[in-house]
């Protein structure tokens, strides 16, 4: 049932017009593209904006940030609360001295791959390995290709629930393998400071990148709706082979399938519930444990209620 009452409703869509939308099926905004219906969506224009909305919604309902929708599964029953999508808004992406990099968290870590080539940074070029935007790797300490995103960070600028925003330190931070603790809970990323080393050589930036997206479309599969890696490598291990090594590859409930090409993807074949996909993640789960005693920890978030 929605937590977003009728006078809510009402206020927020006269303070915000459209960027305001209510009942948004969540499968239009991940890139699993299952997901049932956000209470109320909203597209901030900018962090004014946020801080505008967060000042307008009452404490009891819940926030989720969301970026670009992958390393997302949302669940077929939607999510109770507000949903607030930083793509589109928080978009500058500058250079500044010494090989810093100052960012919005609604940039895809694509664009900061590829800008920070044009740039002459030369260690910047596993972003292009992330599906999602800087406000998601920040969350999650997201990495590709031997990179990781907090190795690069100095300062984030943080918003909390009563829309003021500050600047922290990369060090108040408790950064590990996929999982960051921040100082304070319910403080979300506006933006990031970032460093990387200048290009002291001739190495050609621009062909690193060509070269692992080639590596990744050979090894993954680009182009079908799935969430990028489903689970994180286990010590000395790499899921990916555990599931294949299982004989996981194909496995297939309803909509949902392992790929063949890549065991650590779950695809969705256009008919897969959010159920098919949850159903399928704890049966890869069980069979690996089963098999070698190992327990594989998702990295996508699931949120919402089940249908």
């Amino acid at each position: 049932m929605s937590v977003v009452h009728a006078d809510l409703r009402a206020t927020l869509r006269n303070d915000f017009e459209d960027r305001v939308k209510f009942d948004e099926p969540m499968a239009r905004h991940t890139s699993w593209h299952v997901g049932g219906p956000a209470d109320l969506y909203f597209e901030p224009r900018d962090r004014g904006d946020i801080a505008e909305f967060l000042a307008a919604v009452p404490a009891e309902v819940s926030l989720h940030w969301v970026g670009l929708g992958s390393n997302l599964l949302v669940r077929d029953g939607g999510i109770r609360g507000a949903v607030i999508a930083l793509h589109g808004a928080l978009s500058s992406l500058e250079q500044r001295d010494d090989g810093e990099v100052w960012c919005e968290a609604g940039v895809p870590c694509a664009r900061i791959a590829r800008q920070c080539a044009r740039w002459g940074l030369r260690d910047a070029h596993f972003f292009a390995g992330i599906p999602g935007t800087l406000g998601g790797a920040l969350a999650m300490n997201a990495g590709a290709f031997g990179g990781e995103t907090w190795t690069h960070v100095r300062s984030v600028e943080v918003i909390d629930r009563q829309g003021t925003i500050r600047t922290r330190a990369a060090q108040e931070y408790r950064t590990t393998y996929r999982h960051v603790e921040p100082p304070v809970a319910d403080e979300a990323f506006l933006a990031a400071t970032l460093h990387f080393e200048v290009r002291a050589d001739d190495t050609d930036v621009q062909q690193d990148i060509r070269e692992l997206l080639v590596k990744r479309r050979d090894s993954q599969p680009i182009g079908e709706w799935s969430c990028g890696s489903v689970f994180t490598n286990p010590p000395g291990e790499h899921a990916a082979r555990l599931i294949d090594r299982a004989g996981l590859k194909g496995l297939r409930v309803g909509g949902a399938s392992v790929s063949e090409k890549h065991a650590n993807f779950i695809v969705n074949d256009g008919a897969a519930t959010a159920a098919d996909l949850e159903r399928l993640i704890a049966t890869v789960q069980a069979t690996v444990r089963e098999r070698f005693g190992v327990q594989l920890v998702p990295e996508v978030r699931v949120i919402g209620e089940a249908a």
